[in-house]
């Protein structure tokens, strides 16, 4: 199985700033992540949304005792491939979908990549998910059982 990752569900392992409701989905993408078979796919600027958010948090202070470290080498040992195609189609199908959508280009290159890989997309933002939704890709249902 194979699904399009969105950094907020990834960030949300380290920050552990998950709500409630949302608790039992980023657990349930972690284990589909874990499971046999199964690879992430991300857009080409994945991993530097990932960094970006750590060195703010990091340079604020906010989460002391931060182990960013450790996610890292994580992330890098875990099932996640770079879409290498994403800057290639960022001139037409990401910037259209982002006009028609009004979405960031950074959140339409995930919608672009799910729509292309026919892929569903695991996300914890509200707005690209019910975009996505509109534009025929699909959301990972991830369950915590």
């Amino acid at each position: 199985m194979k699904f399009v990752l969105d950094a907020s569900v990834a960030l949300s392992w380290l920050l552990n700033d998950v709500t409630s409701e949302n608790e039992d989905y980023v657990l349930g993408v972690l284990r589909h992540l874990r499971t046999k078979d199964c690879t992430a796919i991300v857009p080409v600027t994945w991993y530097l949304e990932i960094v970006n958010v750590i060195a703010k948090v990091e340079a604020r202070g906010q989460h002391p005792g931060l182990r960013s470290d450790p996610f890292l080498n994580f992330l890098t040992r875990a099932p996640i491939a770079v879409d290498p195609l994403t800057a290639m189609h960022a001139p037409l199908g990401t910037l259209s979908l982002a006009r028609q959508h009004g979405l960031s280009a950074y959140d339409a290159s995930y919608l672009e990549l799910a729509l292309r890989i026919n892929a569903p997309i695991a996300t914890l933002d509200k707005e690209l998910r019910t975009k996505a939704l509109k534009a025929g890709a699909t959301v990972l249902a991830a369950h915590s059982d």
